[in-house]
């Protein structure tokens, strides 16, 4: 253990990347607590508003594409962490990705910044880079242009990384759980050093302190070396299921394998792919150097069995910080809901509904924020599944995304295959798609009062067409509206009157259909 190396960390400036994501919107509030002031980079910087940290980091508009919007919260800037990844972004996203490395790298020079982070993957040792994934390929692209910088960095390589709502450990919960007999790739036998989350903010934020010599990779990882079918088989007995039975087959191809997991789990081919590509190769750690500047205390890191128990703990009891799907979906419309009655940018199709509820505006907004996940749409649940069948099938997020939170919703969390862009505490509820549509669709909800004091629910749904497809595509759909729109609006407002919420806690294992027109959810 090197002596006299971890440096005084007090009073840090840190800047963080991708903190609306899943690692980044985790890592906020441990720097924090760490004493450190925090700024965050964000396209759209209103995504941060309601995380319980928001009131003590400051939230800058900007991307890491833009070198003006970079150099200005680059500005008293003592360490940057870079989390951020073009992936998914189109064929291009490698140049993207090493485009925006490049800017970051400069300014952070320019702006005087002492130290640079950054959380990649961990790549197999003896594979030629050609072989490995454009993804792991890209990532270590990024480290290598982060490193030969101006600026000493510290470049974390992690494998699998196990926490509550991470993509990895949601690929492994859905596929376990669901399937108690399993024909799956071979890659199910490769070896894999996972990680708990909570060590991987522990390097992180410990990083902060490293001395300025220091400019190299860190290999991370828990103790456990383990195979993707032992991994399943322990998840097994940690949720106290059945034992699986796994049978591994070579002709399933890192494509096939992303649809199959995209078709059994919540997380799309989009995303299961670069997932499965990264497990085709060994990926186990050859050093564990970090330990000479952030110490590893008894019990540190995690165990492979008490990281999945501590994640499942998370879900069970719905205080689950972050998930995969905390980031926008790349390709995903962005475009907020244009408010200008005279809006110049084109057609906008309406469907309006209002209903008066014969209850108080709490019941109602009770109903209306607990919507979506395991609470269901209360409407037509064949027409809501179908929609969300049929955008997984043309490679979009579909409906298995669920919630966050069963009771409680916040800008920017996915709500099936919406996104929450706004929200009123008691009054408004605005959700835009991210399904894949010939236009931009947004759907609102308000509790309010009419002109005699009564309760009334405003139900909304706005499309924006893209061209003749997208025209086309409303008056498609319209016949249906008064089915699965007035449905949703009636239905609602019995709820409420009813006294009904979805304030209930959904576990691992509740697949069935819920009783108020839902799905089978996750």
């Amino acid at each position: 253990m090197d002596t006299g190396t971890q440096q005084d960390t007090d009073g840090r400036h840190c800047l963080v990347t991708g903190a609306t994501g899943y690692i980044g919107g985790r890592l906020v509030p441990e720097l924090l607590r760490a004493g450190h002031r925090v700024r965050c980079l964000a396209r759209t910087p209103g995504k941060l508003r309601d995380h319980p940290w928001a009131p003590d980091a400051e939230a800058v508009k900007g991307d890491v594409t833009d070198p003006a919007s970079v150099a200005r919260a680059m500005q008293g800037i003592d360490v940057a962490y870079y989390l951020v990844h073009a992936l998914g972004t189109g064929r291009d996203f490698e140049e993207k990705d090493r485009r925006a490395a490049r800017i970051f790298a400069e300014q952070a020079h320019a702006a005087g910044v002492r130290r640079i982070v950054y959380l990649g993957g961990l790549t197999p040792e003896g594979v030629p880079e050609r072989e490995l994934s454009r993804h792991l390929r890209s990532r270590a692209e990024v480290g290598r242009i982060l490193l030969d910088g101006p600026v000493p960095a510290t470049v974390l390589r992690a494998a699998v990384i196990i926490g509550s709502g991470s993509a990895s450990f949601e690929m492994l919960r859905y596929l376990t759980e669901r399937l108690p007999v399993m024909v799956t790739p071979s890659w199910v036998r490769t070896r894999i050093q996972p990680i708990g989350v909570r060590d991987v903010l522990r390097y992180l934020v410990g990083s902060a302190g490293m001395p300025d010599h220091v400019n190299r990779t860190f290999d991370i990882g828990g103790p456990d070396v383990l195979t993707y079918r032992d991994m399943m088989r322990r998840y097994s007995v940690v949720a106290g299921l059945r034992r699986r039975l796994i049978v591994p087959v070579p002709v399933l191809t890192p494509g096939l394998s992303s649809h199959w997991v995209g078709l059994v789990t919540p997380v799309p081919a989009s995303i299961a792919r670069p997932l499965t590509e990264s497990l085709r190769h060994e990926v186990v750690c050859h050093e564990h150097d970090i330990v000479r500047y952030v110490p590893d205390g008894p019990g540190q890191p995690l165990p492979y069995d008490e990281a999945l128990t501590l994640a499942l703990r998370r879900v069970r009891d719905a205080q689950v910080a972050t998930r995969w799907s905390s980031a926008s979906v790349p390709g995903a419309p962005s475009d907020p809901l244009p408010t200008d009655p005279d809006w110049a940018g084109g057609s906008l199709y309406e469907d309006e509904r209002r209903l008066t509820v014969p209850a108080s505006r709490e019941s109602l907004w009770r109903v209306i924020e607990g919507i979506g996940g395991d609470n269901g749409w209360y409407s037509f649940p064949l027409a809501w599944a179908v929609r969300g069948w049929l955008d997984r099938f043309v490679g979009g997020v579909g409906l298995r995304r669920g919630r966050r939170d069963a009771e409680r919703l916040r800008v920017g969390d996915s709500l099936d295959f919406w996104r929450v862009e706004e929200i009123e505490p008691g009054r408004l509820l605005r959700l835009r798609a991210e399904m894949r549509l010939p236009g931009l669709a947004w759907l609102e909800m308000y509790a309010e009062r009419d002109g005699d004091g009564r309760t009334r629910y405003r139900q909304r749904a706005v499309f924006h067409p893209r061209g003749l497809s997208g025209h086309a595509y409303w008056w498609s759909v319209s016949p249906f509206h008064t089915v699965v729109f007035g449905g949703m609006a009636r239905n609602i407002a019995q709820a409420a009157a009813k006294g009904m919420s979805a304030h209930r806690t959904p576990t691992p294992a509740d697949h069935g259909a819920d009783a108020r027109g839902g799905r089978s959810a996750p």
